[in-house]
């Protein structure tokens, strides 16, 4: 277990060089990475989301593409077509820019919901269907898909079906003063070409080490009142009129059971990380955010309250007991 646990901290130190003042973002990059999920994103431009997958392909096995949600991509432009050949009058399937193990779906929200349909099987079943025959997906997969704050026009939010397959949703800000001194000084030495030989030096991590970091994640003991503390907290999303008034009135919908492992898997990783082989309420506390912002449907009230998932979170932890 050490082994493989030095090798993903030391991808975890890696990205954490290359992507300074977004310690958040790498280490869920490398959670939804040990949880075999895939990541949403939000953040103003330039906040280094696009440098964040990029980088990590850099430093495991496994090939990368960038896919540009526009207004006019076509579900075809993602997952591939078939292409008729007159030489024998056949039609041949040509792999759309999906079948990559890392893909970057950058600013998914720019695209009408057909085209972001188009990645619905391909998340959830790790499959493309085409016609009558069936595409597996790279074993190693994962897609990090990135949206604007800002610009709302020309924009199309996700709908739940497709936002409920994302393990976590991760918010991003600007770094701090510190940090943005040393960005200053990390773009100074790659534009004179001094990273180039540390970047090639970089120990590339098979994709056999992150299967098995993923299998020894499922060993680590999770106790049945750790287990409890989950449900429960799932539960008081589904039936806050149980818990608590305040969390009834700011919940329209609650998460699904796919939340229920999203947390299961993600807390897994997060004390396996930590260098623990058990689970505590801590390390279920320190991902919920992420995974159920996204999960979370605010009532009416809540929005005319200017009440947003991450109170509503905060408020479930504090009437949710742990143990």
């Amino acid at each position: 277990m050490n082994n493989h646990l030095e090798q993903i901290q030391n991808l975890q130190h890696q990205l954490s060089q290359q992507i300074i003042g977004q310690q958040k973002l790498v280490d869920s990059l490398v959670i939804a990475l040990l949880a075999n999920g895939h990541l949403l994103v939000e953040g103003a431009p330039g906040l280094a989301k696009t440098r964040a997958i990029k980088s990590l392909s850099n430093l495991i096995e496994g090939s990368f593409h960038r896919i540009q949600f526009t207004p006019d991509l076509l579900p075809g432009d993602i997952t591939g077509t078939e292409i008729y050949r007159p030489q024998d009058g056949s039609f041949e399937f040509q792999k759309g820019p999906i079948f990559h193990s890392l893909v970057l779906a950058d600013e998914i929200n720019r695209a009408p919901a057909k085209a972001q349909s188009a990645l619905l099987e391909a998340m959830g079943e790790r499959q493309i269907s085409v016609g009558k025959t069936t595409y597996l997906l790279p074993e190693l997969f994962l897609v990090m898909a990135t949206q604007n704050p800002i610009e709302q026009e020309g924009t199309y939010p996700l709908p739940e079906a497709q936002l409920d397959r994302f393990l976590l949703h991760v918010e991003i800000d600007y770094p701090d003063k510190e940090a943005e001194h040393a960005i200053l000084r990390l773009a100074r030495s790659e534009a004179s070409g001094q990273n180039q030989t540390e970047s090639e030096d970089t120990p590339i991590l098979s994709e056999q080490t992150i299967f098995e970091a993923r299998q020894q994640l499922l060993s680590i003991y999770m106790a049945e009142s750790v287990e409890e503390y989950i449900v429960q907290l799932i539960m008081a999303t589904r039936q806050p009129d149980h818990y608590d008034p305040k969390l009834a009135s700011w919940l329209e919908y609650g998460a699904s059971p796919r939340g229920t492992i999203a947390i299961d898997s993600c807390a897994r990783a997060h004390a396996w990380l930590s260098g623990r082989d058990f689970v505590n309420p801590e390390d279920v506390q320190a991902v919920i955010h992420d995974v159920l912002r996204h999960r979370l449907i605010p009532s009416f009230e809540a929005e005319a309250s200017g009440i947003d998932s991450n109170q509503i979170i905060d408020q479930l932890l504090s009437v949710v007991p742990a143990v």
